[in-house]
């Protein structure tokens, strides 16, 4: 059943077994775990089915860290979360990046590999991944290009691209589903705790249209990503000042992200030859494979390194005019977004994507159609020449050199958080104020690296590399930027004085109520977190459901 909390004949009073917040991967994974169980469940959603954008405005806050960190455009409040905009990337994370590391302060889950395999192998079902056999954090099955091989610096590892989106794909389940309801835009205000500050009693949610309800559960769950669910325990401070499952302070530290930057560029001969492998347009089927270029373990250990990947990326030389041409009038022809929903999820897709190569060429769009039209016809020889370049498996346009682009760890530090500023939004809840910080190790994992995957690259192209001048000492800035993969608000750690939550996602001090999500990951590795994220809320419906028929 789907109520819309807009509407002020539904009630606006729910009872549930189970309370989930937040429709995104892991709302979405847990409350389909409990589709047609015993258990009455509700998925309190704050946006729609569409983006919009006063919804979207709840998630504006400030950024006081360096770098600078954008809340507002890198994440989406919308009904299936801000995987309606993901690339699909899916891929466990390795033995190494759950354990300890002496080189890493604050690293090493509470989790082993063994206790997560198990919901690795039912989250390829859920993420469509069925085909792909998974041994251990390894897929096994093989990309569709060889990718270039490595002797021991680097490795390249194997990662699929769901052809999930959350929302839409489970959406009439949910919906059909008797034992649970959806409620859309309705905004969780505060969890309010029990008097001794040990349970959750209920939930206060309330619409931007002013109207008020509550929902009573067993248990609640919080799903809102890596910032909003540390936002969501600092504001239900109604009984505890510091908030909910704060006591030691460390509700919205360890905030990381995977942070992004060009490391520099290789020139070669055989550089195209060199990229082609891994350009992420070539994937064929429903859920491809494709490698990824990683430091290896004992890299990682001899240097003393964060996890990282670097992307190849072939920059096109000069293009033909008449493919040129080409381009520009299927730009021209391509429909645009015209409504509200279009455009906000054209904006922020802009502003998520993290894997896009360098532009090429100038833009033609606003040219008439008939003038390109004339231009291809004109150019014609240079449109048959590329055509048989890609009939050929080669890309279309000659490519004038590679650019490398870095994706790493980040490693956890308490200073780096998200805290509650001053300013309020449209519910009267005070805004987000993001410090995000890098420390040393982080910045001597770039430096380190780049020269790492550079010099291993040129060599396998015969070429040279190019590092980025901000590279080149300890006191230049580091030129990254963050990739929407939102960790470690909430971390998970067996002591209470460690962590936020325990091994179970259940918030430390408070019987009812467990976190969902990125925000418990104590580190990230390079993996891209979702697959991680639905593996683990698996893991916590399983958990609530047999405490509630225990």
């Amino acid at each position: 059943m789907v109520i819309d909390f807009l509407d002020e004949s539904a009630p606006a009073d729910q009872r549930a077994d189970i309370c989930i917040v937040g429709a995104g991967a892991a709302g979405i994974a847990m409350a389909h775990a409990f589709v047609g169980t015993p258990l009455r469940v509700c998925l309190v959603e704050s946006g729609g089915y569409g983006g919009e954008e006063r919804n979207q405005a709840l998630y504006e806050g400030h950024s006081i860290g360096s770098p600078a960190f954008d809340p507002l455009n890198s994440r989406m409040r919308v009904f299936g979360g801000s995987c309606n905009l993901w690339g699909g990337g899916c891929m466990p994370l390795s033995a190494m990046d759950l354990g300890p590391r002496d080189w890493v302060p604050h690293s090493g889950w509470p989790l082993s590999p063994a206790e997560l395999a198990p919901y690795y192998q039912r989250a390829r079902a859920f993420c469509g991944l069925q085909a792909h056999a998974l041994d251990g954090d390894r897929f096994l099955t093989p990309p569709q290009r060889p990718p270039v091989p490595f002797a021991g610096t680097l490795v390249n590892q194997i990662f699929v691209r769901s052809p999930v989106l959350f929302g839409q794909a489970y959406r009439a389940q949910l919906e059909r589903a008797a034992n649970l309801t959806v409620l859309l835009h309705a905004n969780l205000l505060e969890l309010e705790p029990a008097p001794d500050g040990a349970s959750v009693r209920h939930a206060r949610i309330g619409s931007l249209a002013g109207r008020r309800g509550t929902v009573r559960a067993r248990h609640y769950v919080l799903a809102c990503g890596g910032i909003e669910n540390s936002r969501l325990l600092l504001l239900s401070d109604s009984l505890l000042p510091q908030g909910l499952g704060n006591r030691h302070d460390l509700v919205g530290r360890y905030f990381m992200d995977h942070p992004s930057g060009k490391l520099g560029t290789l020139h070669a001969n055989a550089v195209e030859r060199l990229a082609r492998p891994y350009d992420r347009q070539l994937g064929k089927g429903t859920a491809p494979p494709f490698p990824e270029i990683a430091l290896s373990e004992q890299t990682q250990r001899a240097h003393r390194l964060l996890s990282g990947r670097v992307h190849p990326f072939a920059v096109e030389g000069p293009v033909p005019p008449g493919l040129r041409a080409l381009r520009g009038l299927r730009a021209a022809m391509r429909p645009r977004p015209t409504d509200e929903n279009g455009d906000l999820e054209a904006r922020l897709c802009a502003a998520m994507r993290s894997e896009a190569p360098p532009e090429a060429g100038p833009a033609q769009a606003g040219e008439s159609l008939g003038k390109l039209a004339l231009q291809v016809g004109m150019g014609a020889g240079d449109v048959v020449r590329a055509f048989g370049r890609k009939l050929a498996d080669q890309p279309v346009v000659r490519t004038s050199h590679v650019e490398l682009v870095g994706y790493f760890e980040q490693a956890p530090n308490p200073a780096s958080r998200v805290c509650l500023g001053e300013e309020r939004d449209a519910l009267g809840q005070r805004k987000v104020r993001i410090d995000w910080r890098l420390t040393e190790l982080d910045r001597h994992t770039y430096r380190a690296s780049a020269s790492l995957f550079g010099n291993e690259l040129a060599r396998a192209c015969g070429g040279r590399f190019e590092p980025e001048p901000w590279l080149a000492g300890d006191d230049m800035p580091a030129r990254v930027r963050g990739t929407a993969h939102h960790l470690g608000t909430t971390r998970m750690a067996d002591d209470p004085r460690q962590g936020v939550v325990d091994r179970h996602c259940r918030v430390h001090g408070v019987d009812n109520l467990h976190v969902a999500g990125s925000s418990v990951f104590p580190t990230g590795g390079w993996a891209f977190p979702t697959f991680t994220i639905v593996a683990l809320s698996l893991r916590l419906a399983d958990r609530l459901q047999a405490m509630c028929v225990a």
